[in-house]
């Protein structure tokens, strides 16, 4: 029997694409897991597959953090059951690609609960208790679209520019702790994020993607050198680049509509 390490992460929305894949690459580390997700049948699929295939211990959280008082609930299970969260991984979140006047505003209200709300009550509840332990890595899911307005898609470029700047603060707030906070903002990426977003038409989400393998492994050491925010892929980068350098607020709304409604 292997040896049971004393690390664990905890990383929500971990059964499908970049949060699964953020999950495996601790499992390949050695690192136990407490993994949240909606669906309890999914999540008992990758406790087996990983404690078969790499010896560690799973645990599985079933919950909606998109339902106000969910997370704090995460948080107070992990509690109760003497957990030490080595790593929190913020994946779990979505979007909608529509105008604000056509959705519904209760799914805004669901929407902003995951991205914002979980995001902020998780990551300061454990980053306590990492900053009381003087050791902890904390890496929140983030997005190219949080560098700018973004229509068709306002409120969850909203929500992605709180948590790039919820998370940079932190970072800064946090030096000399022992603790790290890293953004991860990756671009479009071959996930079931497009399908929920109803994006399969948008033109820039045609034709070969970024695989979340290859958008977790960037998170994932980036996350572990304490990095502030990394940027996946050379094209991601150079449009995160120049819309930073651009100087006026309207330039940037034209630029992003623009890209926004190409080949829809």
């Amino acid at each position: 029997m292997p040896t049971i390490p004393s690390q664990m992460a905890l990383v929500t929305g971990a059964t499908s694409g970049i949060g699964y894949e953020l999950a495996r690459l601790f499992a390949q580390d050695g690192i136990n897991l407490a993994l949240v997700a909606r669906r309890q049948p999914e999540l008992e699929a990758v406790k087996a597959d990983f404690e078969r295939q790499y010896g560690i211990r799973v645990s599985c959280l079933a919950a909606d953090l998109s339902a106000p008082g969910q997370a704090a609930a995460v948080y107070r299970q992990c509690q109760e059951q003497g957990w030490q969260l080595d790593y929190l991984v913020n994946n779990a979140g979505f979007g909608s690609y529509k105008d604000v006047v056509q959705e519904d505003a209760a799914l805004y209200e669901d929407m902003l609960t995951l991205n914002v709300l979980a995001v902020t009550t998780l990551t300061t509840l454990v980053a306590r208790d990492m900053v009381r332990r003087r050791t902890g890595r904390i890496l929140n899911v983030g997005s190219t679209s949080a560098f700018q307005p973004v229509p068709h898609m306002a409120v969850y470029g909203a929500s992605k520019s709180y948590i790039m700047n919820f998370t940079e603060a932190l970072h800064a707030e946090l030096r000399g702790t022992g603790v790290t906070a890293t953004v991860l903002s990756p671009g479009v990426t071959a996930t079931n994020f497009l399908a929920r977003a109803d994006m399969g038409g948008w033109s820039q989400a045609q034709g070969k993607l970024p695989t979340a393998t290859a958008v977790a492994k960037a998170g994932y050491r980036a996350m572990q050198q304490g990095e502030l925010n990394v940027v996946t892929g050379l094209k991601n980068k150079l449009l995160a680049l120049g819309i930073s350098l651009v100087p006026f607020r309207k330039l940037k709304l034209a630029m992003a509509t623009r890209f926004m409604r190409e080949g829809t």
